[in-house]
């Protein structure tokens, strides 16, 4: 018998047509002042400030037998003012989020992470939680990697975490899902797909595998984890993961999911594993390396770095690096990809204005809160990011004739930061004694400058070629595997958006012809030089016209009707194509290996 202490939680999926979850905690006991109980205000993984309490319908506390309504004391926080031996804490969930963040219940499934659901009970936080899910008699089953303590075949029953930071750490889904399960290195995986697909399991298990293996062998034994879950909710549209310490929740669309007969990677399943790889390796960089300003964070407020780069840019770098590593791709394959990446980020004019240490540390009001001009006064430190890696990771190879990279630096700080707070400017201090190089000149134009990074130059050492060329038309993304030739169209600068049929500008870019004319984001194009404008023929009939023609372009700003004489440009070198160099020299070959290959931790098990 546990004793009164107790601190248990009771799920109950209650009304699906109303995504009404039912939530009861049982205290066994407070002190005599009373208890203070809290929702955070943003999940790890996701740095926005989303008050999670919001989604709290109602909420009454039964002190002793008796019941009141919750008392507010902020918009997250309740105050029981009366202590008692048994209080029961019950409230309801509206949960119609269907992200890796939040809570959704419906006809179909229910899935919810734990800070929107679960109350943090104050100055207990270490303490020991239960959890109780409740059988809705459905045929449904549970996916979660929160520890058991006793469940039925379906896995409804009872579960435990050691603590609050714990509990809402391992995100739960119900429902009818296909279920598959794998080994990496001796550590049981496995991966549930709900939402109506057809997916090769068998072969996203395999894939899977690899990928991990690739991830774990890297970082070196002993592995951190002793289970691991992937949650993957299969939609018609939708991308996106979250990670968590033993687990990853993904959503992807379901035809990003291997079918079963088709071997080849297509670039929708080369889309679906890159998540994956992410995912996985954050459970290395940033679940247990992490900086110290969200290690000590309680999730009531915002917690500043500027090294989300690190985390999210690394991370990003090493998620597409490991499947051609593995050989899950080929070498033309990720090199498309990295030259994709390049094209976003020269395609956004924002990498002039916002340095990569500006872009962390603002992600809580800028990345996060996308709007208009957004593109042009933020750059992504997943994009950038990850292309500052590959700057490092080549430069440290080069510099060192091969005999320390990126690996070596990643491998170090796990041993020196895992679990541990990472401080600030930490990361360049033992990157510089891990390679024994001075990385100043390195560091500080690449992270506090705008100054563009030399990709060229770099990725010439490993024998790849890089071109940039003006994009060939809207739908191009770069990355064509050689040399492609474009003859340059007229350029206005804006990228459009398809509402009810109408070209309504989505962003107008800095310095573009269009900004020059005076044309904003929201106006809605109706004519060019006297003829009718549609979302489908925007485009088509912006390339009937050459760079330096003057065409009158019409549009509604508001309900006020507006001409605007716009000159256009000659397009922007702006979209990247990476392919191999063939026959290069021995030595530029053997560069290329040893990235490309990569290079596996030799550290025994400690």
């Amino acid at each position: 018998m546990r004793g009164s202490r107790i601190i248990e939680y009771s799920i109950k999926l209650a009304d699906p047509g109303a995504h009404l979850l039912e939530a009861e905690l049982r205290l066994g006991g407070t002190t005599p002042d009373g208890q203070l109980l809290s929702l955070p205000s943003w999940i790890r993984g996701s740095y926005l400030v989303r008050d999670f309490a919001r989604g709290v319908v109602e909420l009454s506390v039964e002190i002793d037998g008796r019941t009141e309504r919750g008392r507010k004391i902020d918009k997250s926080t309740w105050r029981i003012e009366k202590g008692g031996k048994d209080i029961i804490i019950r409230y309801e969930v509206y949960a119609n989020d269907l992200s890796v963040r939040g809570v959704h219940f419906d006809t179909t499934h229910a899935y919810f992470n734990g800070p929107s659901v679960f109350l943090k009970v104050h100055d207990r936080e270490n303490e020991p939680y239960f959890i109780k899910i409740a059988d809705n008699g459905k045929g449904w089953k549970v996916a979660t990697s929160m520890p058991v303590v006793e469940v039925d075949d379906n896995g409804f029953g009872e579960y435990s975490a050691e603590s609050y930071e714990d509990l809402i750490d391992h995100p739960v889904e119900i429902g009818r899902f296909s279920l598959g399960q794998f080994d990496v290195l001796d550590v049981p995986h496995k991966i549930a797909i709900t939402g109506r697909h057809r997916a090769d399991m068998d072969r996203v298990c395999r894939d899977v595998n690899i990928i991990c293996e690739q991830h774990m062998q890297m970082f070196g034994e002993p592995a951190p984890i002793d289970r691991y879950l992937f949650l993957v909710t299969a939609v018609g549209d939708g991308y996106g993961g979250l990670e968590h310490r033993y687990s990853s929740s993904l959503i992807c669309k379901r035809g990003d999911l291997p079918r079963q007969g088709v071997d080849k990677v297509t670039d929708d399943y080369r889309k679906f594993l890159g998540l994956c790889s992410h995912e996985y390796f954050h459970l290395w960089n940033v679940k247990r390396i992490r900086p110290a300003a969200f290690a000590a964070s309680n999730l009531s407020e915002e917690a500043y770095t500027k090294m989300l780069w690190i985390f999210e840019g690394i991370t990003s770098y090493y998620d597409d690096l490991a499947l051609v590593r593995s050989g899950l791709i080929t070498r033309a394959s990720y090199l498309q990809l990295v030259a994709r990446t390049i094209t976003r980020v020269l395609r956004t004019p924002g990498r002039l204005r916002q340095t990569l240490e500006e872009s962390s540390f603002d992600t809580w009001i800028k990345f996060y809160k996308r709007d208009e001009n957004t593109p042009n006064v933020v750059i992504s430190y997943y994009d950038k990011g990850s292309l500052a890696a590959l700057a490092l990771d080549l430069t440290i190879r080069s510099e060192t004739d091969n005999a320390k990279s990126l690996d070596d630096v990643m491998r170090r700080l796990w041993r020196t930061y895992g679990d541990k707070g990472l401080p600030e400017g930490g990361f360049e201090e033992l990157a510089e004694a891990e390679t024994e190089l001075s990385l100043t000149n390195f560091f500080d134009p690449v992270l506090r400058s705008t100054d563009e990074l030399p990709l060229s130059e770099l990725l010439e050492i490993v024998g790849v070629e890089f071109n940039r060329r003006p994009a060939a038309n809207a739908t191009d993304l770069g990355g064509a595997l050689g040399r492609k030739d474009v003859t340059p169209g007229p350029w206005l600068g804006v990228k459009s958006a398809i509402k009810a049929g109408r070209a309504k500008l989505r962003h107008v870019y800095a310095d573009s012809p269009a900004a020059n004319a005076g044309l904003s984001a929201s106006d809605e194009i109706v004519a060019i030089e006297g003829l009718r404008v549609t979302s489908k023929n925007f485009e088509a009939m912006l390339a009937t016209y050459k760079p330096g023609d003057t065409v009158e372009i019409v549009a509604f700003r508001r309900d006020e009707l507006m001409s605007f004489m716009t000159e256009l440009a000659v397009p922007p070198k702006d979209t990247c194509d990476l392919w191999l160099v063939p026959e290069p020299a021995v030595d530029v070959l053997e560069n290329r290996e040893n990235w490309l290959h990569g290079s596996q931790s030799v550290r025994s098990q400690e």
